[in-house]
């Protein structure tokens, strides 16, 4: 049996996206926890198997994976149900558009270590770092407010790439306090995701609490 074993940080966006994914397949997986916060992302023992010194690294019988949407990738190559992206090549495409409007221009923007760039390095305040934050998030969310369907999720009558990192997105929206009344069909979605159990389970509360 292939053994998967996820190095992890809890409240990690592109590491939520990955529980997620696991979860969706249904394939059996253990996490490792690497806390950014204390600094074990730039351990040399994860810059062996992530150079980036980032989270997630997928390992697959002690093969590395790095980056979350290359694991996601690997992960509907080899476990085809559910498919995360539709095989119809436009509604394909509108899927990934989708899924890189937040991972690729939202989150990039955002991640601890920007933040983190903000303020110890520019001198930002919390108040300045949070509203940077927040305006790339608006930004983006103001477009994909006008990319989502009629539902009940991103990816229409089942959830695809873009919802599994939507929820990851929506969850740290909240945690800096941005205004969601502008985008109720993202409400809307992320209200309806979190309904399934793949998504609920990959929750960062429910992560820390198995911990």
């Amino acid at each position: 049996m292939t053994e998967l074993v996820l190095f992890d940080y809890f409240r990690s966006s592109a590491s939520y996206r990955v529980r997620i994914g696991l979860n969706l397949k249904g394939v059996a997986w253990r996490r490792i926890d690497v806390s950014l916060l204390d600094g074990d992302q730039r351990s040399e023992a994860n810059l062996r198997r992530n150079p980036q010194g980032f989270v997630p690294t997928l390992e697959v019988d002690g093969r590395p994976i790095s980056q979350s949407l290359a694991i996601l990738d690997w992960l509907d190559r080899t476990h085809p149900e559910p498919a995360f992206l539709p095989a119809d090549a436009f509604a394909r495409a509108a899927a990934q558009a989708r899924a890189l409007l937040i991972a690729c221009d939202i989150h990039p923007l955002n991640n601890l270590r920007v933040l983190g760039y903000l303020k110890r390095t520019l001198g930002q305040d919390d108040d300045a770092r949070d509203a940077w934050y927040r305006h790339w998030v608006r930004e983006g969310f103001t477009a994909l407010e006008r990319m989502a369907g009629d539902g009940p999720y991103l990816g229409g009558p089942a959830p695809d790439l873009s919802d599994i990192c939507l929820v990851p997105q929506m969850y740290n929206a909240r945690r800096f306090a941005l205004d969601l009344d502008p985008f109720p069909r993202l409400v809307a979605i992320d209200a309806a995701l979190q309904e399934i159990d793949a998504f609920s389970a990959a929750h960062p509360d429910r992560v820390a609490q198995g911990s």
